[in-house]
């Protein structure tokens, strides 16, 4: 349990020549509220990062009840990576297409969403969810995100 005030570390990734990645001390970020002090109705859209957090956060009841609050509501959900493990844990993907990392896949599919394989730096639209493989598609993920929103993107 992490209260308000506490500081989480995180941990970044690189691609050293292995055939795959090493963890790095990231940044330390101090927690301004805690899952049960959220209210998701306040929310617009729900961003849900990868690496290995999601793993963790999908055991978490409020966290399963914000995820499904955003899609009975169909406000925008954004999943990247590992962050797919968190919709299916919420059983929000039956029948729907989702990408993610391909370590990932096997979930999508017994949760009953259609895994979609796309290049690393692309990412995928299905009315209210965006998804995407991994970091390289932050910049298309972003826009298809802010799309969803109703924001207008020129690049």
């Amino acid at each position: 349990m992490l209260y308000r005030g506490e500081v989480v570390r995180t941990s970044i990734h690189d691609f050293e020549g292995d055939q795959t990645y090493s963890e790095k001390r990231g940044h330390n970020f101090a927690l301004n509220a805690t899952f049960d002090e959220v209210e998701a109705g306040d929310y617009d859209a729900l961003v849900i990062p990868g690496g290995r957090a999601p793993e963790y956060i999908r055991l978490n009841k409020k966290v399963l009840e914000m995820v499904k609050h955003f899609d009975n509501e169909n406000k925008p959900i954004a999943a990247i990576c590992h962050g797919p493990q968190v919709l299916t844990a919420a059983g929000v993907l039956k029948g729907r297409e989702c990408a993610g990392y391909p370590a990932v896949a096997p979930d999508i599919e017994a949760a009953g969403g259609k895994y979609i394989n796309l290049d690393m730096d692309k990412a995928h639209v299905e009315g209210n969810l965006v998804t995407a493989p991994a970091w390289p598609a932050h910049p298309d993920w972003l826009a298809k995100l802010l799309k969803v929103l109703g924001a207008e993107i020129k690049i």
